[in-house]
């Protein structure tokens, strides 16, 4: 089975999501046979690589204080193990940050890639937007650090992602995370492991 991801790496739920789906997929018999993708879609493909406080940003984007809207999904995520430290967080455009997933699918390293960007966005207050830190996320998820950098200064793979977030335009997809089993069967939001499991076991009957 193939499992398809569309999420970003600074939303919230995506983060919530991944950590449900984890736990679906341990409890389901065949999940030495899934085949985990993570695909791109951003939620503010308008945001500056510079980057701004979060709070800041949500705040502009929502009219409310932040704390009001950071409280659900910082608990939420507790529930699933996950520290959210929000106020230290830096919004930044993640188009780069999307790059660097391409790049490291292409390597086999992809998720623990992609748990180490959120990780470094939601937890540890890091800037998606800077070259120097993605480069050090590629190499502890177990990429070579000079050649991720030497990626994140080219061009490579930027049609890609481009190509990626067409894709999901195409598909219909408007929130984040989604999962899209063998093509087929779409979930949307952060589901319950529950729910993804009942899903992934209903697909792999029909298949």
């Amino acid at each position: 089975m193939k499992v398809e991801i569309y999420s970003d790496v600074v939303c919230p739920w995506c983060y919530i999501g991944k950590r449900r789906f984890e736990k679906a997929l341990a409890a389901f018999p065949g999940a030495a046979d899934v085949e985990v993708v993570y695909r791109p879609f951003q939620l503010n493909p308008a945001a500056s690589e510079a980057g701004e406080p979060a709070a800041q940003a949500y705040e502009r984007k929502f009219g409310r204080p932040a704390q009001s809207i950071f409280g659900p999904f910082t608990e939420a995520a507790a529930g699933e193990g996950v520290t959210f430290r929000m106020d230290d967080a830096v919004a930044t455009n993640t188009f780069t940050a999307h790059r660097l997933l391409w790049f490291a699918e292409r390597h086999g390293r992809q998720g623990a890639v992609k748990e180490a960007l959120m990780a470094h966005y939601f937890t540890n207050g890091g800037h998606l937007g800077d070259h120097a830190a993605l480069a050090e996320i590629g190499a502890a998820a177990g990429l070579d650090r000079a050649e991720v950098a030497a990626f994140l200064a080219s061009q490579d793979g930027v049609a890609e992602v481009r190509a990626g977030l067409a894709e999901a335009a195409q598909l219909g997809i408007t929130s984040v995370p989604t999962f899209v089993f063998d093509g087929a069967v779409a979930v949307q939001g952060a589901q319950s492991p529950e729910l993804l499991l009942e899903v992934m076991t209903k697909v792999a009957a029909e298949a």
